[in-house]
C-alpha cells in the first residue's frame, strides 16, 4: 500500500465511522514517516541516549493507541500533531526518570530558547525537563503559542504547516512564534518571570 495523505485521510475517516481495525492500519501506514520524525527528534538528544528512535516511536504509539479524538474529523495534521506531542512526552518522561535515578538530581543549566534551537541544529544536549516545564506554563497562559513551539521545535513543522494545521494566518503564527520564543527565553534564560 502506497503511503499518501489520501490513505491516511481515508483511514482517519474509517476510524471516525467506528472501524476499529483502521486505527491499527493508520499506525502501520504512517509508521515510516513517524519513524523519520522520531529519528529527527533523537538527533537532538545527548550522545549515548538509551532511548532509540524505534523505542521512542513505539512508546508514543502505545500512548496514542486509544486517543479518542483521532479520526473525529480532525484530519492528517491533527494525527501527526498528536504523535509529536506523544513523542515529546516520552522524551520528557525519560529525562525525568533519568534525573530521578541520579542521587540528588542534577543542577541543570538554564539556557535561552535560541540556544536550544542552536543545540538541536548542532546536535547538542538540552534540558528537556526545563523546556517542558516552561511549555506547560506557557500552555496555561497561551495554549496556541505552546502548540506552535511544540510543533515547530519537536515536530520540525514550518510556520506555513502550523498555520494550516491551526487554521490561522501565517503572520499570526509568525507572531506567536516570536512571542513564545521571547517568553520562553526569559523563562529558560535566568529563571525570572
Amino acid at each position: 500500500m502506497e503511503i499518501t495523505s489520501e490513505t491516511i485521510t481515508t483511514l482517519l475517516a474509517r476510524i471516525e465511522s467506528g472501524d476499529n481495525e483502521a486505527r491499527d492500519a493508520l499506525l502501520t501506514v504512517a509508521y515510516d514517516e513517524l519513524k523519520l520524525l522520531a529519528a529527527d527528534l533523537m538527533r537532538g538528544e545527548r550522545a549515548g541516549h538509551t532511548l532509540q528512535p524505534t523505542a521512542l516511536l513505539h512508546e508514543a504509539m502505545l500512548r496514542v493507541q486509544h486517543h479518542r479524538q483521532i479520526g473525529q474529523g480532525r484530519g492528517r495534521s491533527y494525527f501527526f500533531a498528536v504523535m509529536v506531542g506523544a513523542m515529546r512526552r516520552v522524551l520528557v518522561d525519560h529525562a525525568r526518570a533519568r534525573q530521578a535515578a541520579r542521587r540528588g538530581g542534577t543542577n541543570a543549566q538554564r539556557v535561552p530558547l535560541d540556544a536550544i534551537v542552536d543545540a538541536v541544529e548542532q546536535d547538542q544536549h538540552l534540558d528537556l525537563i526545563d523546556l517542558d516545564d516552561a511549555l506547560q506554563r506557557l500552555a496555561s497562559w497561551n495554549p496556541r503559542q505552546a502548540e506552535v513551539v511544540t510543533l515547530r521545535y519537536f515536530g520540525g513543522w514550518t510556520i506555513a504547516e502550523i498555520a494550516n494545521h491551526l487554521l490561522c494566518s501565517v503572520s499570526l503564527i509568525e507572531k506567536d512564534w516570536r512571542l513564545a520564543r521571547a517568553w520562553l527565553a526569559r523563562q529558560l534564560g535566568d529563571g525570572e518571570s
